[in-house]
C-alpha cells in the first residue's frame, strides 16, 4: 500500500490577507510602460523588491513575472547578445540556457563538478574563448557553487557572472548569500520553489546601470529610451517581464518564512543523512564545512554494484512503496533537439551559426561525461525533506530504502 504524505504547501492567513487587501485597492497592477512614476510598478511591487533588497543585503532587487524572465534581462543588462557566449551549466532547467539564446547569445557548456553537481571551475576554463562574455553558474538543488574559482577566472578573462540561485535563497557561500555573488543573481518564485508567489522572479545586483538596464527588460524599455534621450541606456528592447500586486503582496508574506522553512529543511535532512549514512552504496549530499546548503533536494549518488540494486529498479521499487524519489534529474541541455539540431528560430540557425558569430560550440553526446553519467546511472532525488513533513516521513522513508536494498 502507497504511503500518504502531506503536500508541500506553505500558504497561510498572511498571505491571503495580504491578497485581500491588494483585491480590496482596486490596484492589481501598478506599472506603465513608459517613463514616469509607475515605470516602476505599484506599492506591493516596490514593497516586496525592498525586502528582497535588504534580506540579501544587495543595492537592488528587480521583481519578474518569472525566474525565466528574470535570467533573460538579466543577459539583457549585461549587453549580451549575437556573436557573444555564455558559458553555462548542461546540468539545469532549460531557463537557464534558453535566456542566453533569446537574446541572441550562444552557450557553451561545461560540465559538472560530481561532488556539488554545480558547473566544474576546471571545465568552465577550457571553454573559455575570445567570444566569452559570461558565465552562468546555477548553484543546483540548494547548494553554492565553487565562487573562489569561478571569480579567479572571471576576473582573468574579463567575465560577467549570472547566478541562477532559483533552488537556493538563503544558501551561502563562505558566508556570503549565494546570488549575490556574481554580477547578477536571479531567485524563483515558482509554485513548486522554496518559497513562492505562483510564479515570479527577482534579479538581485549591487550595479546601478545592471539594475536599470533589467527594468528596461522589464517594461517596454524602448519607450523609456525614446524618452530619455539625456540617458546613457545604449540599445535597448522590452517585454511585459512586470509581477502583479497580488504576487507581489504574497512574495512578501512567503519572503518572512524563508529562514523558518529553510530551517525545516536542514533538520530533516541532518536526520534523514543520519539514518542512510552507513548504507553502503548511497553518497549522500555534499556541502563543505565554511558554507551552507539549503538543500531544495536532497541529491544522492547510487553505486549500483555496492547498494545491490540498479538505480532504474531503486527507483521503481521506491516509488512503489510510495517514496518521491526520481532518477537522473534533467536531460544534459545540449542533448535537447534545440541545440543537436542548432535551430531555435524558424528555420535558420541563428545564433549558433552566420556572419554574426564564429564559433563552435560541442554539443555533441560524451561532450560533458560527468553530467552524463549523473543522468543516466548514478544520481537519484527525492523531496522528501520539505515542509510540512517531519521526522515520522523520513522514518517511512529510511525503512523503505532498507525493504528495497534489503539490509
Amino acid at each position: 500500500m502507497k504511503n500518504k504524505f502531506p503536500e508541500i504547501y506553505n500558504i497561510g492567513k498572511k498571505e491571503i490577507s495580504a491578497v485581500n487587501k491588494v483585491l480590496k485597492s482596486g490596484s492589481l497592477s501598478g506599472f506603465v510602460g513608459a517613463k514616469g512614476a509607475q515605470f516602476l510598478g505599484g506599492t506591493y511591487v516596490k514593497k516586496a523588491e525592498a525586502a528582497f533588497s535588504k534580506k540579501f543585503k544587495v543595492k537592488h532587487a528587480v521583481s519578474f513575472n518569472s525566474a525565466t524572465t528574470a535570467l533573460h534581462a538579466a543577459v539583457v543588462a549585461l549587453g549580451i547578445g549575437p556573436g557573444d557566449e555564455v558559458i553555462v551549466s548542461p546540468y539545469t532547467m532549460c531557463a537557464s540556457a534558453t535566456a542566453i539564446v533569446m537574446n541572441g547569445a550562444v552557450p557553451v557548456f561545461a560540465d559538472i563538478d560530481e561532488k556539488t553537481f554545480c558547473i566544474d571551475p576546471v571545465s568552465v576554463r577550457k571553454c573559455v574563448t575570445k567570444r566569452t562574455k559570461a558565465i552562468m553558474t546555477v548553484n543546483i538543488f540548494g547548494g553554492p557553487s565553487d565562487f573562489d574559482e569561478l571569480l579567479k577566472i572571471a576576473k582573468e578573462f574579463d567575465l560577467k557572472i549570472i547566478e541562477d540561485n532559483a533552488q537556493s535563497p538563503g544558501a551561502k557561500y563562505k558566508g556570503k548569500y549565494t546570488g549575490t555573488i556574481g554580477d547578477i543573481g536571479v531567485l524563483s518564485l515558482n509554485f513548486h520553489k522554496v518559497i513562492q508567489s505562483g510564479e515570479g522572479g527577482v534579479l538581485l545586483t549591487n550595479n546601478d546601470k545592471y539594475a536599470l538596464r533589467a527594468q528596461l527588460a522589464r517594461n517596454h524599455g524602448e519607450v523609456y529610451a525614446d524618452q530619455s534621450p539625456e540617458e546613457d541606456i545604449g540599445p535597448i528592447i522590452g517585454s511585459n517581464y512586470r509581477m502583479t500586486e497580488i504576487e507581489a503582496a504574497i512574495a512578501y508574506e512567503q519572503l518572512r518564512k524563508l529562514d523558518f522553512l529553510n530551517k525545516k529543511r536542514t533538520e530533516l535532512v541532518e536526520y534523514l543523512t543520519k539514518k542512510l549514512k552507513d548504507i553502503d552504496g548511497l553518497t549522500l549530499p555534499y556541502v563543505a564545512k565554511e558554507n551552507k546548503h539549503v538543500y531544495y533536494l536532497y541529491s544522492m549518488k547510487v553505486d549500483e554494484g555496492k547498494l545491490g540494486i540498479s538505480r532504474a529498479d531503486f527507483v521503481k521499487d521506491m516509488t512503489a512503496l510510495g517514496m518521491p524519489v526520481y532518477g537522473g534529474y534533467v536531460k544534459p541541455l545540449y542533448l535537447l533537439k534545440m541545440f543537436q539540431e542548432k535551430k531555435a528560430f524558424n528555420n535558420t540557425n541563428f545564433p549558433f551559426e552566420g556572419p554574426h558569430y564564429s564559433g563552435n560550440p560541442d554539443y555533441s553526446k560524451g561532450s560533458c561525461p560527468v553530467v552524463e553519467r549523473m543522468y543516466e546511472k548514478e544520481l537519484v532525488f527525492t523531496n522528501i525533506c520539505q515542509y510540512p513533513r517531519t521526522k515520522k516521513h523520513i522514518d517511512m522513508f529510511v525503512s523503505a530504502v532498507k525493504k528495497v536494498c534489503k539490509i
